[in-house]
């Protein structure tokens, strides 16, 4: 096993990707939005903004598309479409509420280090049913510096007030996975649009495809 759940004292959630299946529709948002600016972007730009908070993608974005690119109305139409799409329906990722079910019945706080803004994350999250489960929800709001930067999930494990080696973070993007071991956690990637590469294997303790396989390593053989 690549590590010892009942050694652990919290788990920490990315949001976007790892709870709920939000990252494909993310895509198509933003590239649909850049098109129709005049700015067509591809699917291998995008995805490198994957797991980044809004003002960290605006740097990014105008290095690679130019200094003109509109991020404001791209940004703006992006999150209308998304508001949109997930206003009535947030669809979850495989496993979650198994998971969190087994953890809670464990007794193991878990909380929410996400890159999205306080009132969309709230939001999702009381849409899908899953805000109940979480002792703390870190939005991008609630931190100086978003991902990479270890500070998101530094400021979960201070809420729930547990030290950060002490807790298992679950993430889909690379800019996640750099957060979280930055943070000095123990990092599960769990692929959603981002394969894991060598870099990603160096920084987890394990890749698994879904939270199925999390949550089969904190189950007690009966």
């Amino acid at each position: 096993m690549p590590f010892i759940p009942h050694a652990l004292e919290a788990v920490i959630f990315d949001m976007d990707g790892v709870l709920i299946d939000s990252e494909v529709l993310y895509q198509k948002a933003a590239m649909d939005a850049a098109k129709a600016l005049g700015f067509p972007m591809s699917a291998e730009v995008q995805l490198q903004t994957v797991g980044l908070a809004a003002d960290t993608t605006e740097i990014l974005l105008r290095e690679i598309m130019g200094e003109e690119f509109p991020f404001e109305e791209y940004n703006t139409n992006l999150r209308q479409v998304l508001a949109t799409q997930l206003m009535t329906h947030v669809p979850v990722k495989p496993g979650v509420r198994e998971l969190l079910t087994l953890l809670n019945e464990l007794e193991i706080p878990t909380a929410v280090a996400t890159s999205t803004g306080h009132e969309a994350a709230h939001h999702h999250l009381n849409r899908a049913d899953l805000s109940p489960h979480f002792a703390a929800i870190v939005t991008r709001d609630d931190v100086d510096n978003g991902k990479p930067h270890p500070e998101p999930y530094l400021t979960a494990a201070e809420w729930l007030e547990v030290e950060p080696e002490n807790c298992l973070a679950l993430e889909d993007s690379h800019n996640g996975v750099r957060a979280a071991h930055g943070a000095g956690m123990q990092t599960i990637m769990v692929p959603d649009l981002l394969v894991a590469t060598e870099e990603m294997r160096a920084l987890t303790i394990a890749i698994m495809d879904d939270l199925h396989l999390v949550r089969r390593h904190f189950e007690v053989p009966s």
